[in-house]
């Protein structure tokens, strides 16, 4: 068999990073049989780019072997959500107050201000939230200065983002008060005050897990 070409990298890259995104947001919702042919009409690329980004999502364990059907999307089971959501208990109060110490103002500046604007919007597109959500919580684990930190923190919010966004009672994301105190932490660089804030804001977002489920 021949080796793909750099283009079907690149677009299988690109594929990868689509369904990624779909998987995430429960598009391509858990369960689902991986049809290749039929997911290469969908994303509009050829087998190759296709087999390249099936092989990427089943090496990081978001496709999983079915034996009665063959590929799947990963299920993410309400224990895995929880364990994940430990896990990141665990670590990601230690990311916030390192990050606190690490800050990169610029990026904390543009982030605070989307904070803002959406603290000021009645009705935000879920959507919107969800972007913010992910940049917060991607700088708080890009910031603790450890890659092996920040890795863990990254996959376990897959699973818990995954969890989260299949549960219509849930889907609009609250916790914008919980973000302000992380994000007022982080701007005066005080890693205490931004580990509580981030210990809390993750047994909120347990409780309600918890009580919509």
């Amino acid at each position: 068999m021949s080796e793909p070409s750099e283009s079907d990298v690149n677009l299988g890259e690109e594929v990868y990073k689509a369904m990624l995104a779909d998987i995430l947001a429960a598009r391509l919702p858990g369960g689902r049989p991986v049809q290749q042919r039929r997911l290469a009409e969908q994303y509009k690329v050829s087998r190759s780019p296709m087999r390249h980004a099936i092989s990427r999502l089943e090496g990081e364990g978001l496709l999983i072997r079915d034996g009665s059907v063959g590929l799947v999307i990963r299920t993410v089971t309400l224990k895995d959500y929880l364990d994940s959501l430990s896990m990141r208990e665990l670590l990601e109060p230690e990311a916030a107050a390192r990050a606190a110490e690490n800050a990169e103002t610029e990026m904390l500046q543009a982030i605070a201000a989307e904070c803002d604007r959406l603290a000021g919007d009645t009705a935000p597109d879920p959507e919107a939230v969800w972007a913010f959500d992910n940049a917060l919580h991607g700088y708080v684990a890009a910031r603790s200065g450890n890659p092996f930190m920040a890795a863990v923190i990254n996959d376990m919010r897959r699973y818990t983002t995954i969890f989260e966004r299949q549960l219509p009672v849930v889907r609009a994301k609250p916790g914008m008060h919980e973000h302000e105190e992380i994000l007022g932490a982080l701007r005066r660089g005080d890693g205490e005050a931004a580990r509580q804030a981030m210990s809390r804001h993750l047994v909120v977002v347990r409780e309600g897990v918890l009580q919509n489920y």
